[in-house]
């Protein structure tokens, strides 16, 4: 881990992001089924969110589904009901960017740069996928 403006960030080579991606499929999927039945119930209460339990619990489990990603390293990006994005930090060409998953791809295989966002995704270089750790 790097520490940068006493914030520890973990940077991830795309191969070790590759590896997490077990993990962070099935909490993604968790986010999704949990959003999709969350989206269901406000659907149908409306915007009584706050005193409705069965939301209020949905909303808490999705919290901490998110947590479980940032204790990993990665962050969650878009709340689309169907696709889930999520972003890992990363150094490419001495930049720093994100290593970006879109839960509907097998692997890995894009970055943007930090305010570039997902429009912004380009290939990741090959050579980078065969660096054990960006130290």
């Amino acid at each position: 881990m790097i520490t940068m403006l006493d914030t520890e960030i973990k940077y991830f080579t795309p191969s070790e992001a590759n590896k997490t991606l077990p993990l962070v499929r099935k909490i993604v999927k968790d986010i999704l089924d949990y959003s999709q039945e969350l989206k269901t119930v406000t659907d149908t209460i409306g915007s009584e969110i706050d005193n409705n339990p069965v939301a209020l619990n949905l909303i808490s489990e999705i919290r901490g589904f998110m947590q479980e990603l940032e204790e990993i390293g990665c962050s969650y990006k878009h709340w689309n009901f169907s696709v889930g994005l999520v972003d890992f930090p990363s150094i490419i060409d001495g930049k720093e960017v994100y290593l970006c998953w879109k839960s509907d791809e097998e692997s890995i295989e894009y970055y943007h740069g930090i305010n570039e966002g997902f429009r912004g995704r380009k290939l990741i270089p090959e050579h980078y996928f065969y660096m054990s750790s960006l130290k």
